[in-house]
């Protein structure tokens, strides 16, 4: 899954290969989004730059959501909901 322009939430997972905690926050957030069509989400692989190498280290994964560090190490799935949320009615 891929994000798009039009989706109005963007959730960006900052991850890199061989980290298992990153596959853990991957398949959670893939499970909640699916209650969220309004959602998409981006991997980024920290490994590919040196300025996100030196900014988040062995501190993955780090999960974004709308550009704000939501999740660092671990995704809490009823947190993740809760935020969402928040975002699609924001009372």
């Amino acid at each position: 899954m891929n994000g798009s322009a039009d989706s109005a939430i963007q959730i960006e997972i900052m991850t890199k290969s061989d980290c298992c905690l990153c596959d853990d926050a991957k398949e959670i957030v893939d499970k909640v989004l699916k209650e969220y069509p309004a959602a998409s989400i981006t991997l980024t692989d920290i490994a590919e730059s040196e300025a996100l190498m030196e900014q988040y280290g062995e501190k993955i994964p780090v999960v974004l959501i709308n550009g704000e560090e939501s999740f660092k190490f671990k995704v809490h799935p009823k947190t993740l909901r809760a935020k969402l949320n928040r975002i699609l009615d924001p009372q």
